[in-house]
């Protein structure tokens, strides 16, 4: 079977020309707030970069690994209803939004990685009934699709992120679909953000490039999850708008938590039914207070858009540049 053959990926196909579903926003968002459990995992295979077990490696002056990091993987899935109504591929959706959050634990310094959604990468495909076809390069963000919409997904898609970057460790991962985007324009009593450009004009006249626009439930959708398919890597640019309104919302979230300081316990609380998670709710008010102390450093897998064979946008990484940009965010650097 094909992976571009399965109902999830045929449903996207048939999907409206224009829009596309990707909650970026919402992963950076939770990156924040759905940090709790660490473990640890030893998945390493590749001879550079050296892994912390390969302690001969880092005598002889390999470079070590930061083992003061917890990685997390955030993704936004293109479903709606409550997650406990999944069951299948048919189900699954795609996880069109796809963040690596790593949290270093000594300095509370965070990092983002934003990994396009139509990176070719290794995935591993699968029947509808579980049964393995092996692993062929395509879109990263179609193996979600092969699991169940919920942990079997955000498994699958651990290990592609993990394998993109190197067999990274990755402690944990949370996946949210669309139907907590109003949720959370109404939790934070809207969201004022400045409109970048005028893509977002035929959709919606209010969107003129420079206007300042409050972002409600009635609204957010379109800010965020909108994108012209007509124009080559229109991904990028909604990829822009998302980081507007993250930067927004996290302002607006340290306001509202400190006027009621139970404000984070209720989003975690209204977002659940749409979540997938594997990690606790214990550091979600100190990460918040970190925020404020520390500007995360903000970084996009480096690599170029392209159109593939089949008429599909595709994302190709630079191996050099992500090589490099692997040990700069995640082995430690010599002083």
């Amino acid at each position: 079977m094909k992976d571009r053959k399965s109902k999830s990926h045929r449903h996207y196909k048939n999907a409206k020309r224009k829009q596309v579903y990707i909650w970026g926003f919402m992963i950076g968002i939770l990156a924040v707030f759905c940090v709790g459990i660490v473990w640890k995992e030893r998945s390493w295979n590749k001879p550079v970069p050296q892994s912390p077990e390969q302690e001969e490696e880092t005598v002889s002056g390999k470079p070590a690994y930061n083992d003061h990091l917890s990685n997390y993987l955030f993704l936004g899935v293109d479903t709606r209803n409550p997650v406990e109504t999944y069951e299948t591929q048919a189900d699954a959706g795609q996880a069109d939004a796809i963040f690596l959050v790593s949290l270093d634990r000594v300095t509370n310094d965070i990092q983002v990685l934003a990994i396009p959604r139509d990176t070719i990468a290794e995935i591993e495909t699968f029947t509808p009934a579980g049964k393995s076809l092996g692993k062929v390069k395509q879109h990263i963000n179609i193996q979600y699709a092969f699991g169940d919409g919920r942990f079997k997904s955000c498994d699958l898609m651990k290990q592609a992120v993990s394998k993109l970057l190197y067999n990274l460790p990755i402690q944990g991962y949370c996946s949210l679909n669309m139907d907590g985007i109003p949720l959370l324009a109404d939790l934070a009593g809207g969201v004022e953000v400045s409109v970048p450009d005028e893509s977002l004009v035929e959709v919606n006249p209010e969107f003129q490039e420079g206007a300042s626009v409050t972002l409600t439930s009635d609204n957010v959708e379109q800010f965020l999850r909108y994108r012209d398919r007509t124009t080559s890597q229109s991904a990028l640019v909604r990829q822009e708008h998302q980081r507007i309104f993250l930067k927004a919302y996290l302002e607006k979230a340290r306001e509202m938590q400190k006027q009621n300081t139970s404000f984070v316990q209720e989003m975690y609380q209204t977002l659940q039914p749409y979540m997938v998670t594997n990690m606790g709710n214990d550091l979600f008010v100190k990460l918040l207070e970190a925020s404020e102390q520390t500007i995360p450093q903000e970084y996009t897998l480096p690599g170029e858009g392209a159109e593939g064979d089949d008429g599909y946008e595709e994302y190709h990484v630079d191996e050099e540049a992500l090589h490099n940009l692997v040990l700069q965010m995640f082995y430690k650097q010599d002083s």
